[in-house]
């Protein structure tokens, strides 16, 4: 199992990726809901940490898939 520090690197590594490669998308993270906490204090432990960094990649994930259906059609 990673610990705390391995999930934060990976976080900043993979918004790396998306701030670099996907600028776009980059744009949209800090409006959208499933990165945003729900609490103005919320806990920062390592289970919310990797639920953030799951909630990432599904969203680079759809993005890819989204991007590849549109280009399919053009």
């Amino acid at each position: 199992m990673k610990d705390l520090h391995n999930i934060l690197t990976e976080i900043s590594q993979l918004t790396t990726t998306i701030e670099t490669d996907y600028p776009e998308l980059y744009r949209s993270l800090d409006e959208n809901p499933l990165t945003l906490p729900v609490s103005k204090h919320p806990h920062m432990d390592k289970k919310v940490m990797t639920e953030y960094l799951e909630s990432l990649k599904q969203i680079l994930d759809h993005y890819v898939v989204e991007e590849k259906i549109k280009n399919n059609r053009l």
